[in-house]
């Protein structure tokens, strides 16, 4: 079974979970066992004893193992409203454009389909715009939420290495200071560095 980098992969090494826990998620595939076909949503995955799809599944295991590591939801009410703000962000605006171009670059060539140049460049428009908005916020915050990282961080880790990594379409990211210097912060960080390294040896 592999390992790959999916957000509750990220959160395990972050919050020190055993080791043995971060093999409990399959890579994408429709082999499921048994017991994960009672968990089986829209046919997406991953899943997991207690639920499916990413986000969830990040949400359950910081609620789960809270006050171990680092404290992704923050500490306080407000700040966990903050994560939860730019959590919906992520899922609703972010991540549904640079998907799309991720998609087009990296996961359709790879099942032999040709990039549609025009929808890639349709979404970078998209994107340049999402990205003015969050170069003005980390211009005053460290992080999404605040000055603390948490898991609206997290869940823009994979997906933003893909278009920097492999689809190499990064220069929204690296041309903003503030998104620049933040998402050198984040991916510098020692849990993606190590799920980064679980992923190369698997």
């Amino acid at each position: 079974m592999k390992v790959v980098y999916t957000v509750e992969g990220i959160w395990l090494s972050s919050t020190y979970i055993p080791p043995k826990l971060a093999t409990l998620f399959p890579k994408f595939s429709r082999r499921f066992c048994e017991s994960e076909l009672a968990m089986f949503i829209f046919e997406i995955i991953p899943c997991w004893k207690y639920t499916a799809e990413s986000r969830a599944i990040a949400r359950y295991v910081s609620d789960k193992y809270e006050g171990q590591g680092t404290p992704l939801f923050g500490k306080t009410e407000k700040e966990r409203a903050l994560v939860n703000q730019w959590l919906e962000v992520e899922s609703q605006n972010y991540n549904p454009v640079v998907s799309t171009i991720a998609y087009q670059l990296v996961f359709g060539p790879r099942r032999g389909l040709k990039p549609d140049e025009k929808v890639v460049e349709q979404q970078l428009v998209k994107l340049e715009k999402i990205l003015d908005i969050y170069e003005e916020h980390l211009a005053k915050n460290e992080y999404l939420a605040g000055n603390f990282f948490s898991l609206a961080d997290i869940s823009h880790i994979p997906y933003t290495y893909l278009l920097l990594h492999q689809a190499k379409r990064g220069e929204g990211i690296t041309s903003r200071k503030h998104v620049k210097a933040w998402w050198d912060n984040i991916s510098s960080r020692p849990s993606w560095k190590q799920l980064l390294e679980l992923r190369a040896q698997s």
